[in-house]
């Protein structure tokens, strides 16, 4: 009798089962019917939007020497000076570009020399509007060994935001880079700051929209 009954739980349990199946199954098939315009208009606007932000324009890098150019589309919102130990070495001029969710995020190399240093840093996802995330964010550091001038360091920081979550680099350790290559891609808002010998100038101003391989941050005159 205690096994016919356990039996008789199991399939009525199977049944309440299958028929809050169906009815979902209904229920979400009648809301589909009913909306599908509106859902595939959503899907056209987010394919557009996807296709948008991925879009990866060819730079018009300046030709000019010991330029610096932007790794970065977006907005200059800090110019100070900080300690970079890590591959600077010391004191040196930072340059912090917020990119929002409608800036192209694919960085450019912002001189021709070779990655000397690379560091992946986990971290947390703070929102890139603020000028302090590196502090707390996944980022990558890229140092380069700088060809023109000789002897020179630079340093990017790519840094994940709020919404950006992956960083993807293309570069490593010891390969030779180009000024305006294709260097990394951080998906959505995210910030990349540029670290500078004291003794580069500046070219830039305070809230300046920077264009990635293009956009001359600073020189060694």
């Amino acid at each position: 009798m205690l096994a016919a009954f356990k039996l008789i739980a199991l399939g009525i349990v199977a049944v309440i089962v299958l028929l809050a199946v169906a009815w979902l199954a209904h229920t979400i098939g009648a809301f589909i019917l009913e909306f599908y315009g509106a859902i595939f208009v959503f899907w056209v606007l987010f394919a557009v939007f996807t296709l948008y932000f991925f879009r990866d324009p060819n730079p018009l890098t300046p030709t000019g020497k010991n330029l610096v150019v932007s790794p970065a589309h977006g907005k200059v919102d800090v110019i100070d000076t900080v300690t970079e130990n890590e591959f600077m070495g010391g004191e040196c001029k930072r340059i912090s570009i917020f990119l929002s969710v409608i800036d192209v995020h694919v960085q450019k190399a912002p001189l021709t020399g070779r990655v000397a240093y690379f560091k992946h840093v986990p971290g947390q996802f703070l929102s890139a509007t603020r000028n302090d995330c590196a502090k707390f964010n996944e980022n990558i550091l890229v140092g380069i060994d700088s060809f023109e001038p000789q002897g020179e360091k630079v340093g990017v920081r790519l840094i994940a935001g709020l919404i950006a979550r992956r960083i993807v680099p293309w570069i490593s350790v010891n390969d030779p880079i180009q000024r305006g290559d294709r260097i990394s891609l951080i998906q959505f808002g995210s910030r990349v700051e540029v670290y500078l010998p004291m003794r580069a100038k500046i070219k830039v101003p305070l809230g300046q929209k920077v264009v990635g391989g293009e956009t001359v941050l600073a020189s060694f005159d």
